[in-house]
């Protein structure tokens, strides 16, 4: 495989001249591209040093992804009784690679999951990537080019939304130890700092007005939750032309300590907020 630089420089380059894809060499890396993210060479967004903030979306990544599909062909394929029919195979090797991964659980070629990761029937897409010891839950959903932290929990109908285009658009982040209720869905590039747990049925977009209520005064967010945060649904008032109504955002009501170790703390958030997951 050529190095990263390297595939860098080729990809961008049939990105932005497909004709280039009859060369072998841009050909090649656009497939070595997706093979490294599949043995977790390569990563579409990463951590600052020392897994610090400031995360990077690295676009040529996703780049090549959007290739790969061009490149690829519809066939055919059989798990058991299952059928399938699709561009992008499943993931294989999970046994060697220490990954649990229960039927009709899928995990898609291009995705990389560390050992200790178990994935219920869920389905984890393209480029996504499951650190250690992370519970992928039964109908949890992990879209592409998702970066999932270790020993976190989506639990039962997480959606965790995916994104490719625009290239340069950060996936959604869900750092180390965070605890995802039932239902929740988060999308569009939303940023969940470590430790944080997300109560049931709550809906994290851009847009979606995050508000801490902890203090005398209400502190409005969008867009991320910071560390140990504990989060549930909440409705706020608005003014409409046909008149005043209750618009959905999230309400960060505590924290959970630094003091205690994360399950335990994670136990006694729970029961000290009543958090429904």
């Amino acid at each position: 495989m050529a190095d990263v630089e390297q595939l860098k420089t080729l990809v961008e380059a049939a990105f932005q001249d497909r004709s280039l894809l009859a060369s072998a060499e841009h050909k090649a890396a656009v497939f070595d591209t997706i093979e490294a993210l599949d043995k977790g060479r390569l990563r579409v967004a990463t951590p600052g040093p020392d897994g610090g903030p400031g995360w990077t979306t690295h676009a040529w990544i996703k780049e090549a992804i959007l290739l790969y599909f061009g490149l690829t062909q519809v066939e055919p394929s059989e798990a058991g009784p299952l059928s399938f029919c699709d561009k992008i195979p499943v993931k294989r090797g999970l046994r060697e690679a220490g990954v649990r991964v229960v039927p009709p659980g899928t995990v898609r070629y291009g995705a990389f999951l560390e050992p200790g990761t178990i994935v219920m029937p869920g389905y984890v897409n393209i480029g996504a990537y499951v650190g250690a010891g992370s519970m992928v839950d039964t109908w949890a959903t992990v879209g592409s080019c998702a970066q999932i932290g270790k020993d976190v929990h989506l639990a039962g109908g997480v959606g965790i939304g995916g994104v490719l285009e625009p290239p340069n658009a950060q996936p959604v982040i869900i750092e180390d130890g965070v605890f995802v209720g039932s239902r929740v869905v988060i999308v569009e590039g939303v940023h969940v700092e470590k430790e944080a747990v997300i109560g049931a049925g709550v809906v994290l977009t851009k847009s979606t007005l995050i508000v801490d209520v902890t203090g005398p005064e209400a502190v409005e967010l969008k867009g991320k939750v910071p560390a140990r945060s504990i989060v549930i649904p909440g409705v706020r008032n608005k003014k409409f032309p046909a008149g005043e109504f209750g618009v959905p955002c999230a309400l960060i009501i505590g924290k959970r300590t630094e003091a205690t170790d994360r399950k335990v703390s994670l136990n006694q958030a729970l029961r000290d907020f009543a958090v429904p997951v």
